[in-house]
């Protein structure tokens, strides 16, 4: 069975007009993962994350003041040029991170193999103290070390797909060992970090840059002969996916080439490393994903791969 997760108050997060994560993503989203073909999903109401569970990842004071920010109604606070929180947005990043420790407790704890959580606020951008890139917490970070500590698992890999790069993740994962980051991302692109270079303590951390204009088979080159060998070598007893579908031809913030069918194809790989190491169990979680129809296409065929994979 394959888990769907989200939450009312992702709707609430108002970024005002025209921001580019705004609240018709996920209602986007929702409207095609309503279709009859998806009835065979677990639908599940995201909880709230504990404080417990957010300073895992994000020390006391930032989680006090993210958490402190809660404008009069229609009113917005903008915490740099492209974050903003409205007088639900704190409620609704609580709920988003809560949302992935629901699909880590739902995949570790047995209910099944396979998570989607549909969130917003997005998160990878979050560092533990810096927000930035329209991400208040750390989901995928967050849900990591849930992982870790409710359930003991040793080795966590956080896969990050989305077209930016997700350097606060990176930050949580590249000083330890138990965990492994890696990401495909435009560059140049905000937020101009993600380089080869970056290795991490323990060769826990693979970058592969891709120019603007990189298609599939750029995309697939570096998944297959960079990243996939080096998550194998990991050998994850749990894979979080940062499933952000900004890198696709159509999205409006980047310009790689990326087709539908790569995004099956990568579902597909990180499936299969997972079958081998972690018992099938993967938790993905929304990020990007700026072209409305391309979005809701893109998040169709990935749960279909997932609901296929557990389905098997």
């Amino acid at each position: 069975m394959t888990l769907l997760i989200s939450h009312p108050s992702f709707l609430e997060h108002d970024t005002g007009d025209y921001h580019p994560e705004r609240p018709d993503r996920l209602r986007a989203v929702m409207a095609i993962l309503a279709d009859e073909e998806f009835a065979g999903l677990r639908r599940l109401v995201a909880p709230e994350a504990t404080i417990e569970q957010l300073t895992r990842v994000h020390p006391q004071g930032y989680v006090d003041a993210i958490l402190g920010i809660r404008p009069p109604p229609g009113e917005l606070v903008h915490i740099d040029a492209d974050t903003v929180m409205s007088a639900g947005s704190a409620n609704a990043a609580r709920h988003a991170a809560g949302a992935v420790v629901a699909a880590v407790d739902g995949v570790l704890g047995g209910a099944a193999r396979t998570a989607f959580a549909a969130v917003r606020p997005p998160g990878h951008h979050a560092t533990p103290d810096v927000p930035g890139g329209f991400c208040l917490f750390n989901n995928v970070a967050i849900g990591a070390r849930h992982a870790q500590a409710a359930f003991a698992v040793e080795r966590v890999a956080i896969i990050d797909f989305d077209v930016h790069h997700g350097q606060g993740t990176q930050a949580v994962v590249e000083p330890e060992p138990t965990l492994f980051y890696a990401s495909t991302h435009q560059y140049p692109l905000y937020p101009g970090t993600g380089f080869p270079r970056e290795r991490g303590i323990a060769g826990n951390v693979v970058n592969v840059p891709l120019a603007a204009g990189s298609g599939s088979a750029e995309f697939r080159t570096a998944w297959g002969e960079r990243i996939l060998p080096a998550l194998d070598g990991f050998a994850p007893e749990l894979v979080i996916v940062s499933a952000g579908f900004d890198a696709h031809r159509r999205d409006p913030l980047a310009q790689l080439d990326i087709e539908t069918e790569d995004f099956v194809w990568l579902t597909e790989e990180l499936l299969a490393i997972a079958g081998r190491h972690a018992g099938g169990r993967l938790v993905s979680v929304l990020e990007g994903g700026y072209d409305l129809a391309a979005l809701a296409e893109s998040v169709a065929t990935h749960v279909r791969t997932l609901m296929a994979a557990d389905a098997a």
